[in-house]
């Protein structure tokens, strides 16, 4: 079998394959009639395919939506008829005990018997009549107290609580819907009642049934001419079927129970009894009918009288207006298709022709000759064509003649580039400062000598290869940063950072850079320049040092010389003030005004004492420097300052301490202005054998933290590059952290 199987497939594909040559052979004008045919064939196939499923879809749709209603419609007839009937039943009760009542109430009044007795009577005349099977006539007052019923047990009882009492009690006359199960029952059934307001007695006479005991009272000939004047289509028609299969209201079958019925099928009827509600297709066949049609019902279930509804179509009635579209469209198609294929014929003929002179003519060029052209006989596409090739010639000739001389430029050009290539390694190789270049992945492609005598790598230990190694790790986030904007392609200037040499050591050094495009305009890599600022550094070092002796100097002077004149031209001002004021001289004021302004410049000359030397001036150093920050800052207003201090720290470098001092109180100062916080946090503490300083804030965060960040942060990461510190900074939108870490030189007490 497996091999029948293969040989069918072999002689299929090896018929494909024959067609599929035999087609390639064929010439244009056949493949446009082959082609145009087969399309259109599968189009309009495709289209009556869509056009015949919409419209038997819609069809179907509009029946079944139809029979449907129709059913309901049906459904809700019969249920309008039976409520009639039993309000009216239930009514009637009401009303002829209600006037029982009356009667012997207006013997009472007469005198005729007693009130007690005519209530007595009354109750007797209520609970002697039966409704239907087993319903039944009962009394509440308006406050829901049960004052005659059947049961005796109930009497007395208040059952105000239940939902029908309550709305008996809110309405006292008119009829009623509601659930119900007497006692030794699990299921609630549906039950109606009709109440009678008897007044002078606080009475609500209510009688009450289960509604399916009222089958009886349905008078079908209210109903049954409405149905079976009912038609869809010509035979189609709607019935009634009782649950034992007796045709209740039916066209033909009136009042024949169809499963006594030999000749008459029952499965449509079995499955319709069982679903209770839906939709059923099966054969029927009517008695005047000599064939079985397929039929379409859609039926329902009324559970109070045990019936089912039906709305019934046959199909080749409904489905007949797609036989005339089916033949409709046949017959225009075949019209359409012998049109299409003469002007198909035609159009091809006026497209093939051109082209086998256009053939002709390429011919002659691919043989040399530059000067073949067209004559241009129509303005179409094909006329276009004609121009459009004409034109190519004329732009192939001139390309010809000129196309030797740009060899010859380019020849020049090729030249001239090798030379400035030449010239710009010679440049780099020349360099002072070191020189990497990179590709995109990050290995170096090129180090030149200057590199090698600073760090010790030689191209051929680089190449291809990444120099992560070289980084150090304090150093990767100013780098990472600088490989994004070389990545993004902006260009790095003298970005200060530190790298390692072959032999371990750190080198200061000023990073610039930027990427390499290619022919494209692609990023192919980039190229860097590394400075070395060691010796840059140590100068700056040496004359930050300076600075800060001179300017601890200054402080000293200002506190130990200019302070003391200040407080003794105070005291002659008070000395002054006292005489003034001995002899009552109207100079007094001025005099006093002058010792407070003393005072005022006393003050503000200790602030610039402290400010030029804040840790030298005082004897316990950085930690009371940090207390005069907390001092100043932890009263302003909406804002809660806190202050940690680890007392075993201490610095013998005061130059070192003092930095740390401008840092932070340059820190404290941006929070308490810029980052809208209320909580501001500064602490000193040691750890890990580094000592850690920490300005914390709960604000809005710094916007940029970048190489390019604020005069600010430049100058507190300047101050800590000064003295070896680490300065990190972490921001966000709960608030900023900026941390100081420094091993070295201090002692720990």
């Amino acid at each position: 079998m497996f091999h029948l199987y293969s040989r069918l497939r072999g002689i299929m594909n090896n018929r494909f394959k024959g067609l599929s040559v035999l087609f390639k052979s064929l010439k244009i004008r056949y493949k446009f009639f082959i082609s145009f045919s087969v399309i259109f064939f599968l189009s309009m196939l495709l289209c009556s395919l869509f056009i015949y499923t919409f419209v038997r879809k819609n069809i179907e749709a509009n029946i079944e939506n139809e029979l449907n209603n129709t059913t309901q419609m049906i459904l809700n007839m019969v249920k309008t008829s039976v409520t009639v009937s039993i309000k009216n039943h239930l009514r009637a009760v009401a009303e002829k005990n209600k006037e029982i009542v009356r009667s012997l109430y207006n013997q009472s009044m007469n005198n005729k018997i007693t009130v007690s007795e005519a209530k007595k009577r009354a109750s007797e005349i209520i609970l002697s009549q039966k409704i239907c099977e087993s319903g039944y006539i009962y009394c509440v007052d308006s406050n829901g107290k049960v004052v005659v019923h059947p049961r005796p047990a109930v009497l007395g009882s208040n059952v105000a609580h239940y939902a029908f009492v309550s709305h008996q009690m809110e309405s006292r006359q008119g009829y009623l819907e509601y659930e119900w199960k007497n006692p030794g029952e699990t299921v609630l059934r549906p039950k109606a009642l009709y109440m009678a307001y008897f007044e002078p007695w606080d009475w609500i006479i209510s009688v009450s049934a289960y509604r399916n005991e009222f089958n009886k009272l349905v008078n079908v000939e209210d109903f049954r001419e409405s149905i079976l004047s009912i038609k869809f289509g010509k035979t189609g028609y709607s019935y009634v079927i009782d649950s034992e299969g007796k045709a209740i209201i039916h066209p033909k079958l009136q009042g024949v129970n169809i499963f006594d019925t030999e000749e008459l099928p029952t499965q449509f009827l079995e499955y319709m009894l069982k679903k209770k509600k839906g939709k059923f297709i099966y054969y029927w066949k009517n008695p005047d009918e000599s064939v079985a049609r397929q039929k379409l019902v859609m039926f329902n279930y009324i559970p109070e009288y045990q019936w089912l509804v039906a709305s019934s179509c046959y199909f080749d009635e409904f489905y007949s207006p797609l036989n005339t579209i089916r033949n409709f469209i046949f017959g225009i198609s075949i019209i359409f298709l012998i049109v299409m294929l003469a002007i198909t014929f035609k159009i091809s003929l006026s497209i093939t022709n051109p082209l086998h002179e256009l053939m002709e003519r390429f011919d002659s060029v691919t043989a040399g000759d530059f000067t073949a052209r067209m004559t241009n006989k129509s303005t179409d596409e094909v006329g276009q064509l004609v121009v459009y090739f004409n034109r190519f010639m004329d732009q192939l000739e001139t390309y010809n003649e000129s196309l030797q001389n740009q060899i010859q430029e380019r020849r020049i050009a090729e030249e001239a580039q090798r030379e400035s290539q030449e010239r710009y390694f010679l440049l780099m190789e020349a360099a002072p400062d070191p020189i990497v270049t990179y590709d995109m992945k990050g290995n170096v492609t090129y180090i030149n000598p200057a590199f090698t005598k600073v760090f010790g790598w030689s191209l051929e230990e680089c190449a291809g290869q990444r120099m992560d190694h070289y980084v150090p790790k304090g150093s990767w986030r100013e780098t990472k940063i600088m490989i994004n904007q070389i990545i993004s392609g902006d260009v790095i200037n003298n970005v200060e950072t530190r790298r390692y040499s072959k032999h371990g050591i750190a080198v200061d050094v000023s990073v610039s850079g930027a990427s390499i495009p290619d022919q494209n305009g692609k990023l192919s890599g980039s190229i860097i320049i590394l400075r070395d600022i060691t010796k840059s550094k140590l100068l700056e070092k040496q004359v930050m040092h300076a600075g800060d002796l001179e300017r601890q100097k200054i402080g000293q002077d200002i506190h130990d010389d200019l302070c003391p004149h200040l407080i003794g031209i105070a005291s002659l001002g008070t000395v002054l003030k006292g005489d003034l004021a001995a002899q009552g001289h109207e100079r007094e004021a001025l005099a006093d005004k002058i010792v407070l302004l003393i005072d005022d410049a006393v003050t503000k000359t200790r602030n610039l004492a402290r400010g030029l030397c804040p840790v030298y001036l005082v004897s316990h150093g950085l930690q009371t420097a940090l207390e005069e920050i907390s001092d100043a800052f932890k009263y302003t207003p909406g804002i809660e300052f806190r202050f940690e201090l680890d007392e075993t720290v201490v610095f013998q470098d005061n130059s070192m301490a003092t930095h740390l001092y401008h840092i932070a109180r340059e820190a404290v100062n941006n929070a308490a202005k810029h980052s809208g916080a209320d909580i501001i946090e500064l602490s000193l503490s040691r750890g890990n054998g580094f000592v850690h300083l920490y300005i914390k804030d709960n604000g809005k965060g710094i916007k940029d933290t970048g190489i390019t960040r604020g005069i600010g942060l430049q100058t507190m990461a300047y101050r800590a590059k000064i003295i070896d510190a680490r300065f990190d900074i972490k921001t966000g939108s709960h608030g900023s952290i900026i941390h100081v870490y420094i091993k070295y030189p201090l002692t720990i007490a």
